[in-house]
């Protein structure tokens, strides 16, 4: 041959573009086989061997799924658990990183992604993420990500149908006081939950008292102080939805503070359905949702991207079921 053949030849005679040829050459993740092989043939029919040498010293594969977490808390743990169950059987091994210190919102995934990725990790799964696009080339999930869709693959729970249930189950019983304790405003599966509350009140002819409203952001001394003034006012609520279980157990404990019995004075229910949820001395009506399924669905997800296959689904919505427990009864009024 006379010059030196190039990437673009290869990319030219293969009908792709460069950065596929790159992708191929290199072991990246999200080329079908058929093209791989396409772009290999054609290596090998033009002489680029000198640049698959260079190739060879590509990074390899580390075997490992990272999981970047803000917070290792009873959603995260479960989350976790799925993924690690999805994990087992397969020749990866698990790595959970928490960002918690950097503060939330301010993007600590894409500092992290550039941390461990090419070096530590193969893939990452990133649960309520604040960043859209994560600017890396490994396979990236998101689970329940603060802007909902995302520029890449998303998993999560029908959070507004979840609310929608709680509070239509509050409304069957036969409250018509119903609080509702909110979860951090800038994640948006708590404003799905919000909407859903709203739905239902208005579904029902209730109208929406903005007193009923409270915000715990997740947090526990938020949500004890919200609790309180919502359960100390002299109209208070019969029930309360929370946004997430361990609020819920909150309000519960405010409650009994205040000499209020649940559910004979106050029926409460939760969202997510947390191992402690069951556990209590008077076990928590709440909105399960598929925490363990939304972290193994997430990784095989991850392990399709890694084999190079496309995914039929970028966005995906599991489904959450009322669980009646103890904490919720007819309204005596």
């Amino acid at each position: 041959m006379g010059a030196r053949t190039t990437i673009h030849d290869v990319a030219r005679a293969a009908g792709v573009s460069v950065s596929t040829v790159s992708k191929a050459v290199n072991g990246r993740y999200g080329i079908a086989d058929v093209t791989v092989q396409r772009v290999l043939d054609t290596v090998r029919e033009l002489g680029y061997e000198s640049s698959l040498v260079a190739s060879s010293m590509r990074a390899r594969r580390t075997g490992v799924i990272g999981v970047l977490l803000a917070d290792f808390e009873p959603f995260s743990a479960e989350i976790l658990k799925g993924v690690g169950a999805a994990v087992h059987d397969t020749a990866f091994d698990l790595l959970a990183y928490s960002g918690s210190h950097h503060g939330a919102g301010d993007g600590w995934e894409r500092r992290s992604l550039s941390r461990l990725s090419g070096t530590l990790i193969d893939a990452a799964i990133m649960v309520t993420p604040t960043v859209v696009s994560p600017g890396t080339e490994i396979p990236v999930v998101a689970i329940d990500p603060h802007t909902g869709r995302a520029d890449l693959p998303t998993v999560e729970s029908d959070s507004f149908g979840g609310a929608y249930a709680a509070t239509r189950h509050l409304i069957d019983l036969g409250h018509r006081r119903i609080g509702f304790l909110a979860g951090r405003p800038d994640l948006r599966s708590a404003a799905l939950r919000d909407a859903g509350y709203r739905r239902a009140l208005s579904d029902a002819g209730i109208l929406v008292d903005p007193a009923l409203i409270k915000v715990g952001r997740y947090e526990l001394e938020t949500t004890r102080e919200s609790a309180r003034v919502m359960l100390g006012a002299p109209t208070r609520p019969t029930a309360v939805f929370a946004a997430n279980d361990l609020s819920a157990i909150a309000v519960i404990d405010v409650a009994n503070d205040l000499g209020l019995r649940v559910p004979e004075d106050l029926s409460v229910i939760g969202f997510d359905d947390v191992p402690e949820a069951s556990r209590r001395a008077r076990p928590l009506t709440t909105i399960q949702q598929p925490m363990r399924r939304l972290g193994a669905l997430a990784a095989e997800m991850v392990f399709t991207l890694l084999s190079g296959g496309e995914l039929e689904e970028t966005h995906v919505i599991l489904p959450t079921r009322l669980v009646v427990r103890a904490t919720t009864a007819a309204h005596a009024g």
